[in-house]
């Protein structure tokens, strides 16, 4: 099944499209650092890098995507979309201060500001990675198409930025199959000091 392109932000959908014009590289498992991060995975993946964003994916963006975004700022869109704006204070905005459910929830709005319908956070831990704080909770959503997704996320504010980690995958298979693996990689994330 096809996700409709509006659950997807206009900047992860032109990422992904620069994937099939050649922007695409594989990850094998193993060692891979990215942005300020080292990960260890045992699955490969294709992996599209940019400034402050990757996609990576196994079998598709459709059927599994970790979006990992570096360095979200104060009053920026925790998707690095926009900036805060007067004419609009309340929205999915990074705010240094925020509390560990503060996070969670504007990401979850995130989501539905996407077109993710039926969203839904639970599962909210602290976790420290490496000698960083940070947190980690799981969600569930439901595309614009009317399939269900479920996904785990971990977040650091590290020096007043946020570090985001997000990946999601249908319920039916896909999410199983994996989410092992990638709780374990989530888990073990530390930052390159």
């Amino acid at each position: 099944m096809m996700l409709r392109p509006r659950l997807l932000l206009p900047p992860v959908l032109a990422l992904l499209l620069a994937a099939c014009a050649g922007g695409q590289q594989l990850q094998k498992a193993g060692d891979a650092n990215a942005f300020d991060m080292q990960l260890v995975s045992t699955l490969d993946w294709s992996r599209i890098k940019r400034p402050r964003f990757e996609a990576w994916t196994i079998d598709g963006t459709d059927l599994n995507l970790l979006r990992i975004y570096s360095g979200v700022r104060a009053n920026e869109h925790v998707f690095q979309t926009v900036r805060q704006k007067n004419s609009r204070p309340d929205g999915p905005w990074f705010k240094p201060t925020m509390r560990p459910d503060e996070i969670r929830d504007v990401v979850l709005d995130a989501l539905r500001e996407e077109g993710a319908a039926n969203v839904a956070g639970g599962d909210l831990r602290p976790h420290r990675f490496g000698g960083t704080d940070g947190l980690r909770f799981d969600f569930t959503m439901t595309s614009a198409n009317g399939l269900d997704y479920r996904g785990t996320a971990a977040a650091a504010v590290r020096n007043g930025t946020l570090t985001l980690l997000l990946w999601y995958a249908p319920a039916e298979y896909y999410y199983d199959r994996d989410v092992a693996a990638v709780s374990r990689m989530l888990d073990d994330m530390t930052f390159v000091q």
